[in-house]
């Protein structure tokens, strides 16, 4: 598993999880850590966005409404309340301390079908390295098994057709295609189908990460 250190827990949480300051990779794999989003993160963020915009452009999700903007700090300010509420999280992947990407795990929903959906993104830069894979594979045991999570039943991930890089990412965790959902998202300006990739507490034994080889990292800032 992860090291998930109690003292370092933020003291925001809810009933259904508790919101950890970090997430750290097991030992083996590279140094990846996954935090929450702050306003002092917007300069290096925004940064990052900027040079992936071509990147990331095809599959980045839109408002189709195109509602009003908010500022940075909104946006932080609304993760807040979304943690807060159990609705879901937004964290930072750090790798020797510069952002590499972000995962999150939105849509969350309690009672009798306890499932959430997972968005991420990499940057270009540090794409086909294992840490989509590995950043997946955290959040998924902190989601799915640590009880300082949601402890989900589902987990799921919905991707266009002809993104396989992400989907190499899912099936490296061991998410199971489901099916595909019509017309699911506005992606790049149009409603888009999605495939649909699952994994069930029950499919897990042990840790996520266990699943997946250890891939060094570069020491250095690149």
């Amino acid at each position: 598993m992860f090291r998930l250190f109690s003292r370092n827990v933020s003291e925001t949480g809810n009933a259904n999880f508790r919101v950890p300051s970090a997430l750290e990779a097991p030992q083996g794999f590279a140094p990846l850590r996954l935090r929450p989003m702050t306003s002092a993160d917007w300069d290096e963020w925004s940064t990052a966005r900027r040079r992936n915009e071509q990147w990331l452009r095809p599959w980045d999700s839109g408002d189709p409404l195109h509602g009003s903007p908010i500022t940075f700090d909104e946006w932080i300010s609304r993760q807040r309340e979304a943690e807060r509420m159990g609705r879901g999280i937004i964290l930072l992947m750090e790798l020797n301390g510069r952002i590499v990407g972000q995962i999150s795990l939105g849509a969350v929903s309690y009672g009798a079908m306890r499932t959430g959906t997972v968005g991420y993104w990499v940057d270009e830069a540090h794409a086909g390295r294992g840490l989509a894979p590995l950043a997946l594979a955290m959040l998924g045991d902190w989601a799915l098994s640590d009880p300082t999570g949601p402890e989900l039943h589902r987990m799921e991930v919905a991707i266009l057709p002809e993104n396989t890089r992400s989907k190499h990412v899912v099936e490296k965790v061991g998410m199971n295609f489901e099916g595909v959902r019509h017309s699911y998202m506005y992606v790049d300006g149009q409603w888009r189908d999605h495939d649909v990739y699952v994994l069930l507490d029950s499919d897990v034994s042990g840790s996520l990460t266990a699943r997946l080889k250890p891939v060094s990292a570069p020491t250095h800032h690149v």
